[in-house]
């Protein structure tokens, strides 16, 4: 599973990286996340807030910092 984090690099886009982490750890997920910070990247993806975060190339949150728990119940098949 790939997990990308959208953004310009900030606290907020840090923060999201360690939730997602640790979302997937407590699921027992392996995951590569990639940072995304290339603003016509973002741009492309339809992405219009950030942060933001997709899954497997779709953008399932944006404009917020999720919490561990929100991006869990996101994963979870």
């Amino acid at each position: 599973m790939k997990l990308s984090i959208y953004g310009k690099g900030c606290r907020k886009c840090d923060q999201l990286t360690a939730n997602a982490r640790e979302a997937a750890e407590a699921l027992g997920l392996t995951v590569e996340i990639e940072k995304v910070t290339d603003m016509n990247a973002i741009i492309d993806k339809g992405v219009m807030r950030t942060p933001a975060l997709g899954v497997d190339d779709e953008v399932v949150i944006e404009g917020k910092v999720a919490s561990a728990e929100e991006i869990q119940a996101l994963l979870e098949p």
